[in-house]
């Protein structure tokens, strides 16, 4: 076998000189390069849980940077898949290797033809089996006019043992942090991600606060079959969650067909509250769209209420025993959520508190003072001049 212990050593020591899974690949094969394995490109494939996500491919090749490509979870159910080499194994455990200038070197897979026009000359694919049972895969490739020899294979396939671990210790923790972004935001799964997972861990923190409504939606809930309601608020919520995440926000909670986010403010609150009111537009034009394609269906005519804020808010960890929700709470989120209700009172779809209109003054008109419950005083309320 062709002398790749230093390799595998490295390896099995955790790749520690290698920060990232782009930074193992890359320092991976310039060691085996140097060993004298003639590599043109590295594949390495591994699936990952994330609800839009199939999974990574990370490609190697000499003297460039390693390329990262997500897959969408829609590849799964397509032609390039089915008859991909990964696929076949990821079913029997077993590496594969295509001879591709042989005579006799099958056309089973469709990639093949594909490398062999950019001149590639031999093609291994072995499994990297995880623990929890899932085999993952990672391919070889060589320009070498001899292809690979039977040494550097048994090489390349030594490799890939303690190269499994390290991929599975990458894709684990790049799961943990996918379901963390899913459920409770990218800021929160940072943060609970470097520790701050016990009960009463917190912090205060500026943030223009949204929190939102759908109207009606009782009624909607008792006359709509529960996967068509599903669906329904499934895209709506597609209205308002892309809007919130360009602008820089962070989706928090959802309750039921509530929704409360935060925009941080880390510098010129003003701009922040300006980018969380450019949002709020995108959405209500979003679900304007949706309305218009939503035929005579009265259930598809959706309308909200959302109300727009600025203060303080206490950002952490808040629960019983070892159930814990990392969200935002305060007076500042408790105004906007009474200003929120008085909404409807005044036919509006967005309306906006004094402190958060005085960063967007062209934005916006008076509305008057408002008695909210659970609010001392009156509190001065502002609507979009085109909603009056």
């Amino acid at each position: 076998m062709t002398d790749v212990r230093s390799v595998i050593d490295w390896l099995v020591d955790g790749a520690r000189s290698a920060p990232t899974p782009q930074d193992v690949l890359a320092e991976m094969g310039a060691r085996l390069v140097a060993a004298g394995i003639p590599l043109w490109r590295v594949n390495v494939f591994v699936r990952t849980l994330h609800p839009d996500l199939m999974g990574r491919r990370l490609r190697w090749e000499p003297g460039k940077a390693v390329d990262i490509n997500e897959t969408p979870i829609e590849v799964l159910s397509s032609e390039m898949f089915r008859t991909s080499p990964v696929l076949a194994i990821s079913k029997t455990g077993r590496s594969l290797r295509r001879r591709l200038l042989a005579p006799d070197c099958p056309a089973d897979f469709p990639v093949l033809g594909e490398l062999r026009a950019q001149g590639a000359t031999d093609y291994l694919i072995t499994p990297l089996p995880f623990i929890g049972g899932e085999t993952h895969a990672i391919s070889w490739t060589t320009r070498a006019p001899d292809g690979f020899s039977e040494a550097e294979i048994a090489a390349l396939e030594a490799v890939a043992v303690p190269l499994a671990r390290v991929a599975e210790i990458w894709a684990l923790r790049r799961v943990a942090t996918n379901l963390l972004d899913t459920y409770v935001g990218r800021h929160a799964g940072a943060r609970i991600l470097a520790g701050q997972i016990r009960r009463g861990d917190s912090e205060s923190i500026a943030a223009a606060i949204w929190l939102s409504d759908l109207r009606g939606f009782t009624d909607l809930a008792d006359r709509t079959p529960g996967p068509a309601l599903l669906g329904l608020l499934n895209r709506y919520f597609d209205c308002q969650v892309p809007a919130i995440l360009a602008q820089g926000g962070e989706v928090l909670k959802y309750m039921g067909d509530g929704l409360l986010a935060i925009f941080p403010i880390a510098g010129d609150a003003g701009a922040v509250c300006r980018a969380a009111l450019a949002g709020a537009l995108a959405f209500r034009a979003a679900v304007a769209t949706l309305n218009a394609t939503g035929g005579d269906d009265p259930a598809a005519h959706l309308r909200f209420g959302l109300a727009l804020h600025v203060g303080e808010v206490l950002y952490g960890n808040i629960g019983g025993g070892n159930r814990l929700d990392f969200t935002a709470i305060g007076p500042a989120v408790n105004l906007a959520a009474r200003l929120e209700k008085r909404a409807r009172d005044l036919n509006r779809a967005i309306i906006a508190s004094g402190a958060f209109a005085a960063a967007c003054p062209r934005a916006f008109v008076p509305l008057g003072e408002l008695t909210l419950r659970g609010v001392a005083a009156p509190q001065p309320a502002f609507g979009l001049a085109e909603e009056g």
